[in-house]
């Protein structure tokens, strides 16, 4: 028996397996495709799935394939500097496209002992007191302690429990894909940058090598959005949007893609959890769908291996839902804003002319933008200090960086005082007597996710707040 079986092989499933691994869970993987995608819908990191990816150790090896964009440009495809005042280390959006952001975390899941099972179906599952029973295709049935959909939008382990997955139908299909033109670079630029003044759903840029990325808007909706588009029809969508094709030819792969607005009604039932888009669906306007699925992964991580491991303190893996969710809402309003925003209709296309207006002033810019980058985000822990809630920017020590103190995925307490102590947690929690210019705190508490969880100076007051996120402590 497996203590999880993580059900859905793409980066939000291989992210939450090495966060397992981090505390020793025996965890499998089970990928229905054979191969890896090759169809690309997300094209970047935010801030804080970057900083994610630095305090696990992973982020070298991302710059090392990727690009470094200033932060802008994402509400609505509105173009405004970047703001002035993020709080983060990280003021950038790494360009990569999901096929390299799986490659890398695969690779990297495989360096710390995930196995990954390619070419299964998942077909069946039942659960008791003990445990999760996984029933294959191939007549196979696994047992696992708890299982974790991660297997997309259109979820099968979500059906199969009966989840409900209200929201929103697709009022509107997207065709994407990578393809050769033979037009000239700069008549595409000049005809996208003219066509883009209006139609914000429609875009053709160069990846290198002779190929470009296109976005089109399609004919209609698909009642099978899983069959991909033919050549014939994206040169007819572009010819209606543009006015031409480009002479577009010898496609890599074609896909489209719905606006759908969908929130599963809970996100665990009893021994099985899901995350990503298993969870939640919703435009890719601004680029968050992969990142908000990393980010439930990091959450949800820490808080199943306590449960596995006996120190969670009743109703932590509960508390899974109850942080990410909400935030999942939050993602799918704006992208909803976002998509009436990109409306080629008179009265949204006023309202935009508005929020443009609006986004002069850094104010403004700053709130949307972190929307979007998701480091404005704070989880309810009840009243107290500003940072209560909020994950802490990486800051400079004097023994160096505070990310990479939490490559393990454990809790920190970094004590600026040096009078504070975590005996009977050290297990748990590790103890940084240092002190950062950055930090307007005596002491902080931070959780595996780097959330602040208490922030103090007083010995009692911590113990008070300890079993709150890591359980009783060893005698």
């Amino acid at each position: 028996m497996n203590d999880v079986i993580v059900i859905g092989g793409g980066p939000t499933g291989v992210m939450l397996a090495t966060e397992l691994r981090l505390h020793d869970v025996d965890v499998l993987v089970l990928e229905k495709d054979a191969e890896p995608t090759k169809v690309v819908r997300s094209l970047g990191l935010h801030a804080r799935s970057i900083e994610l990816m630095d305090q696990r150790g992973l982020l070298e090896r991302f710059l090392e394939l990727g690009t470094r964009y200033p932060v802008g440009g994402f509400f609505a495809g509105i173009a405004k500097p970047s703001p002035e005042r993020l709080d983060t280390a990280h003021p950038y959006t790494l360009g990569i496209p999901q096929t390299l952001t799986e490659r890398l975390l695969t690779e990297h899941a495989a360096e710390v002992g995930v196995e990954i099972r390619r070419g299964v179906e998942v077909v069946g599952l039942s659960q008791d007191d003990d445990g999760v029973s996984v029933d294959l295709a191939d007549g196979t049935r696994l047992r696992a302690r708890y299982a974790v959909g991660c297997d997309g939008g259109r979820s099968t382990v979500r059906k199969l429990l009966g989840i409900d997955f209200p929201g929103e139908p697709s009022t509107v299909d997207t065709l994407l894909g990578e393809v050769e033109l033979t037009e000239d670079p700069e008549t595409v630029t000049a005809v996208v940058t003219r066509i883009r003044e209006t139609e914000k759903r429609f875009g053709v840029g160069p990846l290198g090598d002779g190929i470009y990325r296109f976005v089109v808007p399609a004919e209609g909706v698909a009642e099978d959005r899983g069959v991909p588009p033919t050549l014939e029809e994206v040169k007819r969508q572009m010819r209606k949007v543009a006015g031409t094709d480009f002479g577009v030819h010898s496609p890599r792969w074609l896909s489209r893609f719905g606006d759908a607005t969908r929130l599963a009604e809970r996100y665990r039932s009893g021994r099985v959890l899901l995350a990503g888009d298993a969870a939640h669906v919703h435009p890719p306007t601004g680029g968050q769908g992969l990142n908000l699925g990393i980010q439930d992964a990091v959450n949800l991580g820490w808080k199943l291996a306590a449960e596995l491991a006996g120190w969670a303190p009743d109703g932590l893996l509960d508390t899974y839902e109850s942080e990410r969710r909400p935030v999942a809402a939050e993602v799918l309003n704006n992208t909803r804003a976002q998509m009436q925003l990109m409306s080629t209709e008179p009265g949204p296309q006023a309202v935009r002319k508005l929020l443009v207006e609006l986004m002069d002033f850094d104010d403004v810019n700053q709130y949307l933008t972190e929307k979007i980058i998701a480091i404005g985000i704070r989880y309810d822990f009840g009243e107290g200090h500003a940072l209560l809630g909020k994950r802490l920017r990486d800051v400079v020590l004097k023994r160096g960086r505070l990310y990479e103190l939490m490559r393990g995925g454990r809790g920190l307490l970094l004590d600026q005082t040096g009078l504070l102590s975590v005996e009977g947690w050290a297990d748990r929690v590790d103890h940084v007597v240092d002190v950062s210019e950055e930090v307007d705190a005596p002491a902080v508490l931070l959780r595996p996710d780097g959330h602040v969880a208490w922030v103090g100076e007083d010995q009692q007051d911590l113990l008070a707040h300890l079993p709150t996120w890591f359980g009783t402590a060893t005698s």
